[in-house]
C-alpha cells in the first residue's frame, strides 16, 4: 500500500463508531478530505458533520463515491460491519481497503506510542493519560474509546511526538499497534465469539505485551500473568507503583501515590470508585516516567472531569443521586455497584440495565445475575443486539436472565417504557448501565430529577 501521506481522501465505512470517529477527526485535522457512511445518525455523527465531515446514512453508491480516485483514496472500515453495498463497491473496484486497527497501527509506527489495553478500564485510563499529557503540554495526539469531559471529544491533536491509543482486543485489533509504552488493566474473559475461551484471550494479551520493546515500559495490574518482565501497579497493596490511604471527603477522593523510591501524599479528584483510583495509579506512573513533575500531575488529577458514561454522577437538591455508566460485563457492573455500596452503604439503589449482545448475555449469564442481585431493585431492559440476530440465539432473552436474578423487586421493560417506570420507583440512587442505546434515557432523567 501507499504511505498514508500520499492519500488525499479518506472514506470511513462506519464513521459513527467511537474508534472510527477519532481516526476521522485525525485525518480531518491533518487537512485531508474526509467523508463516510454510517447506518444511524447520532449525536456523534452530527458533531462530525458540524466539524465539516461529509456523512451519508443510506447504503447507496452516489456520485461522491463514484468520483473518488482509487489511487488517492484510502477506505477504512470497522469489522462490526459484515455486509454493505458501499464496501462491496470499493473492494470490487480495487480501492485500498483497510481495517481501522491497521490504519491506527500505521500511525503509531511513527510516534512514541502509549497503548492502553484491557477488557475493563482502558477507556478511562487512556483518557486520563491523554488528559495528563495535555496538562503537561506534551506534543501528543490521542485516539480514545470515549468522550473526554475535559476536551469534549475522543480525539485531540497537540503534536506528533507521542500518541495515546485505546488498544482494542476485539478482533485482535491491538496486535496491529506499535506500542513503545503499554498498560494492561485486565484480561477477564470477554468477546468469546472471537476468542472462544478465557485461555485464548489471555494469550492474545500476552501477544500484545510482547510488542513492547522495554520491560520497564510495560505496566500490568498486579496479579495478571502476562508472560514477561514488567512493572506492576495496584491499589491498597504494594506493587512497583501503588496507591493507598483512600478516603472520601465531601464527594472528593483523596489518595497517596507510591513509586519505587518515594511517596506523594494527598492526590485529590472528583472521580469516584476504587477502580478509578487504580486507573489513575498507572496513568501517574507513566507520566512520572516521562519526566512530568508531581506538582503538575497533582493539578492535572484535580481538574480531571472524567469520561461521558463512565460513572457520570449527578447529585440533586432533593438528595437523590443519578449515576450513568457504560459497564456491560459482570466484572464492570460489580466495580460500579461495589463503589456505590462502599461510599453510600445506606442508600437504596435502583439499577436499570440493558444487556449488550446475545452472545455476551449467554456467555456470562450467571455473572450478570450475581452482579445485578447486589442492588435493591432492578429494571432489566431487552437485550441490545448490535451486530447479532435473535434468531441465532434461541432462548437467550432478558426474561431468561431475570429468572436467575435473586432480587424480590425486579421486572422487565422495553426501552420506550423504562423512563415512566423509573419515575414510579422509590430510590436514593439511580444507576443506568449498559453499552447499547440506554444512553437515550440520560437527558430525560437529568431533566426530571433536576425539576423535582
Amino acid at each position: 500500500m501507499n504511505n498514508l501521506e500520499t492519500y488525499q481522501k479518506f472514506y470511513f465505512v462506519g464513521i459513527g463508531g467511537i474508534g472510527m470517529s477519532a481516526l476521522a477527526r485525525y485525518f480531518h485535522a491533518s487537512g485531508k478530505n474526509v467523508l463516510g457512511y454510517d447506518k444511524t445518525n447520532t449525536k456523534l455523527t452530527q458533531l462530525l458533520m458540524s466539524e465539516g465531515i461529509d456523512i451519508v446514512f443510506e447504503d447507496v453508491i452516489n456520485e461522491k463515491i463514484t468520483s473518488l480516485e482509487k489511487e488517492k483514496t484510502l477506505v477504512i472500515y470497522t469489522p462490526a460491519i459484515k455486509k454493505l453495498g458501499i464496501l462491496d463497491y470499493f473492494n470490487e473496484n480495487q480501492f485500498e481497503v483497510l481495517k481501522r486497527a491497521k490504519v491506527l497501527g500505521l500511525i503509531t509506527e511513527n510516534t512514541d506510542c502509549i497503548a492502553v489495553a484491557g477488557t475493563h478500564g482502558k477507556t478511562t485510563t487512556s483518557t486520563l493519560v491523554s488528559h495528563l499529557c495535555k496538562e503537561a503540554d506534551l506534543p501528543f495526539s490521542c485516539f480514545l474509546g470515549g468522550i473526554s469531559e475535559n476536551f469534549k471529544s475522543n480525539f485531540l491533536f497537540n503534536g506528533t511526538e507521542y500518541s495515546v491509543v485505546e488498544a482494542d482486543e476485539y478482533d485482535r485489533s491491538f496486535l496491529n499497534l506499535s506500542p513503545d509504552w503499554a498498560v494492561i488493566t485486565s484480561t477477564d474473559a470477554d468477546h468469546l465469539d472471537i476468542y472462544g475461551d478465557k485461555n485464548t484471550i489471555e494469550e492474545g494479551f500476552r501477544q500484545f505485551a510482547a510488542l513492547v520493546p522495554e520491560d520497564k515500559q510495560l505496566f500490568v495490574r498486579k496479579g495478571i500473568d502476562i508472560g514477561r518482565a514488567h512493572k506492576t501497579y495496584a491499589v491498597n497493596e504494594e506493587a512497583d507503583y501503588f496507591s493507598d490511604n483512600l478516603r472520601m471527603d465531601y464527594d472528593k477522593i483523596y489518595f497517596d501515590f507510591h513509586t519505587p523510591t518515594e511517596t506523594v501524599k494527598d492526590f485529590v479528584w472528583d472521580v469516584p470508585g476504587i477502580h478509578n483510583v487504580e486507573n489513575a495509579t498507572v496513568a501517574l506512573a507513566i507520566l512520572h516516567n516521562l519526566g512530568v513533575d508531581f506538582e503538575t500531575l497533582k493539578k492535572a488529577i484535580a481538574n480531571f472531569k472524567g469520561i461521558k458514561r463512565r460513572y457520570t454522577k449527578h447529585i440533586y437538591p432533593s438528595g437523590k443521586i443519578y449515576i450513568d455508566d457504560y459497564a456491560h460485563h459482570p466484572t464492570e457492573i460489580n466495580a460500579v455497584v461495589g463503589s456505590i455500596k462502599t461510599f453510600y452503604p445506606d442508600k437504596k439503589l435502583l439499577v436499570v440495565f440493558q444487556p449488550h449482545l446475545f452472545s455476551r448475555t449467554r456467555d456470562f449469564v450467571d455473572g450478570f445475575a450475581e452482579s445485578l442481585s447486589n442492588s435493591e431493585e432492578l429494571i432489566l431492559l431487552d437485550i441490545y443486539p448490535a451486530r447479532e440476530l435473535q434468531e441465532n440465539f434461541e432462548g437467550i432473552t432478558s426474561d431468561w436472565l431475570l429468572e436467575k436474578v435473586t432480587l424480590d423487586k425486579k421486572e422487565i421493560s422495553n426501552l420506550s417504557e423504562a423512563f415512566n417506570k423509573i419515575k414510579e420507583k422509590e430510590f436514593d440512587i439511580l444507576l443506568t448501565v449498559g453499552a447499547g442505546n440506554i444512553d437515550t434515557l440520560y437527558d430525560p432523567i437529568c431533566e426530571w430529577l433536576g425539576n423535582n
